[in-house]
């Protein structure tokens, strides 16, 4: 190990181990609230899913033929993914003849790739 990563490590750690036990009991119950979410994330964490969903908000809805030229893959691909973001909960569909169109869930998944685009647009 480096000096220089022994250094970074003594300054980001408490140096005396203690806690705030007001707090701790505060969040500590609610700290399970979180399980599952991570799903959500996982979904978006694959970068062809981020861009698939990403695509989805900037169009109302699209057509999976749509998304597969989108993103520069085959039809079967974009239908894994798109079936993936169904089933988490992420997208929707309605068929058309033919065709099948996906759209983002609700309001709230376009909140989360906007909010992640622009906190990722500070840097």
């Amino acid at each position: 190990m480096s000096e220089n990563t022994k250094l970074k490590q003594a300054t980001d750690t408490c140096e005396s181990p203690c806690f705030n036990e007001v707090v701790v009991e505060r969040v500590q119950p609610k700290i399970n609230d979180v399980n599952g979410v991570e799903l959500l994330f996982k979904a978006l964490s694959d970068a062809t899913r981020l861009k698939i969903v990403y695509a989805l908000t900037l169009e109302k809805e699209l057509c999976v033929c749509d998304v597969a030229h989108i993103i520069g893959s085959t039809t079967a691909t974009a239908s894994h993914h798109l079936r993936l973001l169904r089933n988490m909960g992420l997208a929707k569909y309605r068929k058309e003849g033919k065709l099948v169109y996906y759209s983002v869930k609700d309001e709230h998944v376009h909140q989360l790739v906007s909010i992640a685009l622009e906190h990722s647009r500070e840097d």
